[in-house]
């Protein structure tokens, strides 16, 4: 069901929001001289031993005089993008939880201070408002269908933040599907689906394909799986008036064992979403989409699992990539790399002006991290910058990692041209984005994204869910900082 939006630029008073059920106050550093329900604001917050300021901390909620919920968050100009989408996302979840119809969000402030909070207050809602898969029988869905807007009318009805959230909740649900329902082969019926609806140009390169064209890392990888119905699939979005071409790049292990170096079950578990990093590019094609930009986007999605049988790749064997280059297994765990490899050089034939890649590559990124940022490592440093930029300027915090050329010695290999990875893990984060390094051609500029925070429990700045959607936003940005140059 698409969401409804009513929009009324006046401020809100208590006759207009008599109807109202479920209302989210977004309020400005300074004290509104007028304040829908100020007084039921003030009785909650002397319970609360609060103040007015202390409202730009920690949001409050309170039932209204008719039965409905309200709850009151100050967003303080000085507050960075991810502080505040934060403060949003607690203020909004006491509503969300009640499962109403509609919400009813009320501005307050200057014109500037309150564009910024309408906008970022429906992302929050509308982002939090979708419902993801769940498969209990007994299980009751009840949509939220409208959101009303006190205090900004925006004209073109939030189109690009619409856009947004559909690739966050595309991302947020092929991630949480479980593993008997997205293998390889039914992810390529769902991306078959999807190339129809939105006319995307939709190539394959499965195993057959990949054998004769000498994808050897890729094929390592899949020849594990029984199935044979792993393929680097390439979906392209090409507006005529396109200014620029960015390739985005998806991990799509649709399950990981760790192969012959099998996972412990502690750690095996949850494996199902080690293709979040080709659900946050398929997010980001599809917002870049839906909102029309005027950049060709090449997206670039690396299907697999990794099993383990008999024809499922040792350590110690040689294989060669598609770009000629041998390597050296290691580790069978460290399948990531070894898929992307192949992928990237795929991409980069293409010569986009830019490329990305997002995968869950490296448990070292998240001890070095944890899971409130992820990382970014790449060969160019103007899109380094610009991806720490964008991801300061969405919510999505990203850090920069060391990309030194004296980091590679640790690959040297005897018998290859480089190893695969070492066994004792030290800076894998670096010296994955060494290896991937080795396979892009053309010199085309590149950024690695490996997904630390893509899951948190409780959910993280913007977004409730545990599976947060990570690099959605941050994608989009980096897209449209392409064409803005």
């Amino acid at each position: 069901m698409t969401l409804q939006l009513k929009q009324i630029h006046d401020p809100a008073d208590e006759k207009s929001l008599a109807a109202a059920s479920h209302i989210l106050f977004v309020l400005p550093k300074r004290r509104p001289a007028s304040l829908p329900f100020a007084s039921l604001l003030e009785a909650r917050m002397r319970r609360a031993r609060s103040k007015y300021t202390d409202l730009a901390k920690s949001h409050v909620s309170a039932t209204l005089p008719s039965g409905g919920i309200a709850s009151w968050v100050v967003l303080d100009d000085k507050q960075n993008t991810f502080q505040r989408h934060t403060l949003l996302r607690k203020a909004v979840s006491a509503l969300l939880d009640d499962q109403p119809q509609s919400v009813t969000i009320a501005v307050f402030g200057e014109e500037a201070s309150r564009a910024r909070a309408a906008n970022e207050a429906f992302y929050v809602v509308s982002v939090n408002a979708v419902e993801l898969p769940v498969r209990k029988s007994r299980h009751k869905a009840y949509p939220l269908k409208q959101i009303v807007i006190h205090g900004w009318k925006q004209a073109d009805d939030y189109a690009e933040t619409r856009a947004l959230v559909a690739g966050s909740a595309l991302a947020r649900s092929l991630t949480l599907t479980p593993p008997n329902e997205l293998t390889p082969a039914a992810y390529r019926e769902k991306i078959k689906e999807l190339a129809g609806q939105y006319g995307w140009r939709r190539d394959e390169c499965d195993l057959k394909k990949l054998r004769k064209i000498g994808a050897g890392a890729f094929v390592a990888v899949a020849q594990g799986s029984s199935e044979e119905d792993a393929a680097i699939v390439h979906l392209s979005y090409q507006p005529k008036d396109a200014r620029q071409h960015v390739a985005v790049v998806g991990k799509g292990i649709c399950f990981d064992t760790g192969g012959h170096n099998l996972k412990p079950a502690k750690y095996m578990h949850g494996m199902h979403e080690d293709m979040n990093g080709s659900a946050v590019a398929l997010g980001i094609l599809l917002a870049v989409t839906e909102a029309q930009l005027p950049v060709r986007v090449d997206c670039w999605l690396a299907l697999a699992q990794n099993h383990i049988g008999p024809r499922a790749y040792k350590q110690s064997e040689v294989v060669t990539a598609l770009n000629g280059t041998t390597i050296e297994i290691v580790h069978t765990d460290a399948e990531g790399r070894m898929v992307l490899a192949d992928t990237l050089t795929l991409a980069s034939r293409v010569k986009p002006d830019f490329m990305i890649d997002f995968a869950t590559l490296t448990g070292s990124m998240q001890v070095a991290l944890g899971d409130r940022y992820s990382g970014v490592i790449g060969n160019d440093n103007t899109w380094l910058d610009k991806a720490v930029q964008a991801g300061h300027a969405v919510g999505e915090r990203v850090c920069r990692l060391p990309f030194d050329e004296d980091y590679e010695e640790e690959l040297e290999s005897s018998i290859a041209d480089i190893k695969q990875c070492t066994l004792e893990g030290e800076a894998d984060h670096v010296l994955a984005a060494r290896f991937l390094a080795r396979f892009i051609e053309h010199g085309v500029p590149w950024v690695h994204v490996d997904l630390s925070s893509y899951r948190r429990k409780g959910g993280l700045g913007a977004v409730g869910s545990d599976v947060n959607g990570f690099g959605v936003s941050l994608g989009l940005q980096l897209v449209r900082q392409a064409f803005e140059r």
